[in-house]
């Protein structure tokens, strides 16, 4: 959309002076509802409003696969998209079927329903018209069946030479409102949404022509099924009896009788129950985790002690006296220990789908792992150079996969921060910001003495681009004080680098020269 008259009026709308006043909602049917959620997604994508737009489909087939699904999760834009879709309509059902099984009887109903939605009548569609709605309902519900019962991912043998099944790449997002001729209700999980689909299409005990009519007629009629359940939400009449269930059990049959399903639909109601246990089970979790983060602060708390210390003590920064460790770290050692425990148990947890889907994207876990990560990754690297007696790389071999967890998390949400909200800094950081810092420097005091002793050109080079790395944190801001002290490996690696390219090179200086002679990172 970028370049187009649609971008222009969005930019000219979301310019005016009204725009914090005026919500901004698109709407469509069909396949104009795919146009609606891809203009959406376009529109938070750009950021261009303080306040997000929403998104309302009508009968609107699947827009994207199981990337897309996780991105709209990661970014917490699921709540931004409604899906209404009715009981018996095919259309957003129907993506759950490999294209090849769709497209040609979909190619020839596509202009009968422009021609009925165009002229606001409704005539009884030709012999053609009738077989091509038959062979595309067939194809979608032996899909949607396997949906259903073995998951979205199984292969089940059901087509081809193989007898294999090929999986649908499409998945939905936002919630889906299910509804029928008895109510609506709205769904959220994903993996419920694509057993809803199928659990709520027309039972087989009905006649096969009578199913195909329902399946079709109703993607074109929005308007009335709209009117029903305001009807019925008006009317409020339930048949649930709730003297003879628990509050729980009342409220899924509430919801099956509400989407045209009904209650003895064991099959469903396990569908629904299960949605309702991961979800409680997500919450349990994200609640536990929070009381035990504001036990670990202290651990946090103890470790920026450490640090403080050491370099008011030791003249040397809490990376280097770790490395070093004598009998007075082992305390700090312990929190250390401690402190991978309960992230390596929430990555663990997050891997296994265990919290919620939007978790990662929640700044209260993203800020508390970043602090995290920049104050204890340190000491690990320290740990690792010290247990492997300089041998190994620290960033290939022996970084902890919770470290890279949470600097993905990090990184995904700094792209969806406005680039205005990024001021630079003006002083230097508490804590250097990238937390492999000192990785990156044990390799650089590797490289340099093997190029001392072999003059070898690969190593140079390295040391060219850690000069360079070095040379825009500190321009940056993006590295803390204790890099500069004076018995840091930092600076011990500066001299002796510094040596060698005089050596080789009299006169030579460069940008981080000129900073460290000016003692420019002080100002």
């Amino acid at each position: 959309m970028e370049n187009t008259d649609f971008q222009a009026k969005m930019q000219m709308y979301t310019d005016s002076k009204q725009r914090k006043l005026k919500p901004v909602i698109f709407v469509g049917h069909s396949l104009g509802g795919a146009v609606a959620t891809l203009a959406t997604l376009w529109v938070l994508e750009k950021r261009l409003r303080q306040s997000s737009p929403f998104c309302i489909t009508f009968g609107c087939p699947f827009v994207g696969d199981v990337r897309l699904h996780e991105a709209v999760a990661r970014e917490n834009w699921s709540g931004n998209f409604c899906h209404v879709v009715s009981q018996h309509d095919v259309v957003p059902r129907m993506l759950l079927a490999p294209v090849e099984k769709i497209v040609t009887p979909l190619i020839a109903i596509l202009p009968y329903w422009e021609s009925i939605m165009a002229n606001d009548s409704k005539h009884a569609p030709d012999s053609s018209i009738q077989d091509a709605c038959r062979t595309l309902l067939h194809n979608v519900l032996k899909y949607t069946n396997t949906v259903a019962n073995y998951g979205p991912d199984s292969v089940r043998g059901l087509d081809g030479v193989d007898g294999v099944i090929k999986r649908s790449p499409y998945r939905p997002f936002g919630t889906y409102m299910f509804c029928s001729s008895e109510g609506a209700a709205c769904i959220g999980n994903s993996e419920t949404v694509l057993k809803m689909l199928h659990f709520t299409m027309p039972s087989h005990e009905n006649p096969y022509d009578t199913i195909v009519q329902d399946s079709f007629s109703e993607h074109i009629g929005y308007g009335s099924v709209l009117e029903r359940v305001i009807e019925k939400s008006t009317s409020r009449r339930r048949s649930a009896k709730p003297a003879s269930e628990s509050s729980y059990k009342m409220g899924i049959s509430l919801q099956l009788e509400s989407i045209g399903v009904g209650i003895q639909n064991e099959h469903a109601q396990i569908a629904l129950q299960i949605a309702r246990s991961v979800e409680n089970k997500h919450n349990t979790n994200v609640a536990k985790l929070a009381i035990e983060l504001s036990r670990e602060q202290s651990s946090m708390a103890e470790l920026e002690w450490y640090k403080e210390n050491c370099e008011k003590d030791d003249g040397i920064g809490y990376y280097d006296t770790f490395k070093d460790q004598g009998k007075e770290d082992i305390h700090a050692d312990g929190n250390r220990i401690k402190l991978a425990g309960f992230w390596d148990d929430i990555t663990e947890k997050w891997e296994g789908h265990e919290l919620p889907s939007d978790f990662q994207s929640q700044n209260k876990w993203i800020n508390a792992g970043t602090a995290y990560r920049r104050l204890v990754e340190p000491l690990d690297i320290a740990h690792y150079y010290r247990m492997s007696k300089g041998k190994g790389n620290y960033i290939l071999d022996g970084r902890p996969k919770r470290h890279k967890v949470l600097q993905k998390w990090m990184e995904d949400k700094e792209k969806t921060r406005s680039s205005r909200d990024k001021k630079p800094r003006t002083r230097l950081a508490s804590l250097t910001q990238d937390s492999c810092f000192w990785a990156h420097l044990e390799e650089a005091l590797k490289d340099l003495e093997t190029l001392k002793q072999q003059h070898h050109h690969q190593k140079a080079e390295s040391l060219e681009e850690f000069e360079g790395y070095a040379t825009k944190i500190v321009n940056d801001r993006n590295i803390s004080l204790d890099v500069f002290l004076e018995g840091s490996s930092f600076m011990e690696w500066w001299k002796e680098w510094k040596e060698y390219k005089q050596n080789q090179f009299p006169g030579w200086t460069s940008p981080l020269n000129d900073i460290m002679e000016n003692e420019s990172w002080k100002r």
